[in-house]
């Protein structure tokens, strides 16, 4: 029997040496051919390991295993977004992005072997249950999860709807780890909600970014101006915990708020990788002054939003820097039930900046305090970024680990709760230093305050115009 395996590991490795052979016969006329071919001393490595797991390994390994095994760690040592999609893992992507999925609603990462939470969905198990952005998840019920992949994991963290599941959470600022018990439900995520805050003043939640959200953006908008009865003085933009998703989203909720230019282009390897997207003429808001609120949950796609509207000096961005997931993952499909999903390129902002590993930061920073009832204020914890995670693409314009971001009050990064506040407008506007909003939400209070601000000196530079009697058409 092991005869037969070092007799198989040595023809796999005799046709592969073969075969990389022929190809260094070029090696005068096809120099990047050469520069591409598979090292021969590695695969010969490779082979011996294969053979030494097949004769000694204590349980018989399918070969199938073994090689799949090998591809995903070929990935996922690579950075920590690209990886191997078999079937269930293939269909569940093509699913996320539709809006509906099954499990607890939390965007995870993995780091130093633990789960770690990027960034938690609204209206979800999880985030109903109080899990937050830069949680580590040490344990799923009585299993640890050092030592398992991410995708373990998560087919770990799925399962029946109404089934409850046993998360013990390491955060920072806590003195032990904490069991948090969640009940597994059906995701629907809707992407985009709105609101009147006060009258002329809008405000837009977007959680995700999926196929429609841009249709759904639109929508909301218009929602507004009728409930508004009219345009809109202001609008606050809310991209806080929203990990991402669809690039074309994000391309056109930026578009929705520009008139031209360029909102995001993206650099690799490959001719297929380089891309511009432009923005076409159009403000959804007739030019009303908007503030867009991030923070360190804010990634990707909201990135690329942020960024560009920065850029152009369209919005102000208000919160804290974001997460700092710069790169672009292509699906390439290996046949009808599996795939790789691969880092592929780096996008860039209008200016020329690159946020892999550094994120945007804000025009104004803005801490997420609690006014009060917090009984943890005084815990502090550093909040997960790209930059933190192991194996990250570098910034192309050169790291700045000076530039990164002091520990915060753990108070300042708890998970954002959605508005629920049923007050009317005028109630929540009669007392602003007693306001439900600013109890709620201490940066949407200010990001509020601030949008009036904006809309006061952007009516003050006005030129004035001189009144017309509708009637008569007489100049008063």
């Amino acid at each position: 029997m092991h005869t037969r395996y070092r007799v198989l590991a040595g023809t796999i490795a005799g046709i592969l040496i073969g075969a990389t052979t022929s190809i260094s016969l070029n090696v005068f006329a096809f120099r990047q051919t050469i520069e591409n071919s598979p090292p021969l001393d590695e695969l010969q490595q490779f082979s011996e390991v294969y053979s030494r797991i097949k004769e000694n390994y204590v349980e018989d390994v399918k070969d199938k295993d073994l090689m799949t095994n090998a591809i995903r760690g070929m990935l996922s040592n690579l950075d920590p977004h690209s990886a191997y999609l078999d079937e269930e893992e293939f269909k569940e992507l093509q699913v996320g992005t539709s809006g509906e999925f099954g499990g607890l609603g939390i965007e995870v990462g993995m780091e130093d072997g633990f789960v770690k939470v990027i960034s938690p969905i609204d209206d979800t198990p999880a985030q109903k249950a109080g899990i937050q952005a830069g949680d580590l998840i040490i344990r799923l019920d009585e299993t640890p999860v050092k030592g398992m992949t991410l995708n373990d994991a998560v087919k770990l963290m799925r399962g029946k709807p109404g089934s409850t599941i046993n998360l013990m959470v390491v955060r920072d600022g806590k003195d032990k780890p904490f069991k948090v018990a969640i009940k597994r439900d059906i995701i629907q995520v809707k992407s985009v909600k709105q609101r009147i805050l006060e009258p002329g003043y809008g405000y837009v939640r977007i959680t995700s970014f999926q196929a429609k959200t841009t249709d759904a953006l639109l929508e909301g908008i218009e929602t507004l101006k009728k409930e508004n009865k009219g345009k809109l003085r202001g609008l606050v933009l809310d991209l806080r915990n929203n990990p991402g998703g669809v690039l074309n989203a994000a391309v056109g909720v930026s578009d929705a708020f520009l008139d031209s230019g360029k909102i995001v282009y993206t650099e690799g390897r490959v001719p297929d990788a380089k891309m511009e997207y432009n923005a076409q003429k159009g403000d959804v808001v007739e030019n009303a002054p908007i503030v867009v609120l991030v923070n360190q949950g804010s990634a990707s796609a909201s990135e690329i939003v942020a960024g560009a509207l920065k850029d152009h000096k369209r919005a102000l961005i208000v919160g804290q820097k974001t997460f700092g997931k710069g790169s672009v993952q292509t699906v390439l499909q290996l046949d009808e039930k599996t795939a790789v999903k691969l880092t592929t390129a780096r996008y860039f902002t209008p200016s020329g900046r690159s946020i892999q590993a550094e994120g945007i930061a804000p025009d104004i920073e803005l801490k997420a305090l609690k006014v009060k009832g917090d009984t943890d204020a005084e815990d502090a914890f550093d909040p997960l970024s790209e930059a933190d995670l192991s194996k990250h693409l570098s910034n192309p314009n050169g790291d700045k680990t000076g530039d990164k971001a002091k520990p915060a009050d753990k108070a300042e990064e708890a998970a954002d709760k959605p508005v629920t506040d049923n007050k009317t407008p005028e109630e929540m506007a009669a007392d602003k230093s007693k306001s439900p909003l600013a109890e709620e939400d201490y940066q949407l209070f200010e990001a509020l305050n601030i949008l009036k601000g904006m809309d006061l000196v952007q009516t003050r530079l006005k030129p004035e115009t001189p009144a017309v009697e509708a009637a008569s058409g007489k100049v008063m």
